[in-house]
């Protein structure tokens, strides 16, 4: 089967625009990294062109209500700084049966805790 027969086939002109944008960001040394970073962009294209259908699939056949979370469960975003730094301090303070290590007290953790929690998501 051709590529033109494909349905996520990306179009010529994204593809060019990857390139461009490959070889000024990245400036690759090897012809290798260019394909890498192409093949790469490509997945991705090709992803979310599957999940767009998908969606649409499900809006149109009455399962709109499993949008949000199909997405979610195909696209999770990354946990933010604030997330992180929870989970920092869950490790490095309470790793041994709730008992904050030499150097920080319980009441230190906590201060950081809540300035944590008070910070935006």
């Amino acid at each position: 089967m051709s590529d033109k027969q494909h349905p996520i086939t990306p179009p010529p002109e994204l593809a060019i625009q990857w390139s461009i944008e490959s070889e000024r960001e990245h400036q690759p040394t090897v012809a290798c990294s260019l394909v890498s970073l192409l093949a790469t962009q490509a997945a991705r294209w090709g992803a979310d062109m599957e999940l767009e259908a998908c969606t649409t699939w499900l809006l149109l056949n009455g399962w709109g209500q499993a949008i949000n979370g199909l997405r979610a469960a195909r696209r999770p975003k990354p946990p933010s700084l604030k997330e992180l730094a929870m989970k920092a301090l869950d490790e490095a303070v309470y790793m041994a049966d709730d008992i904050p290590p030499e150097g920080i007290s319980t009441d230190q953790a906590d201060i950081i805790r809540r300035a944590l929690e008070s910070l935006p998501d």
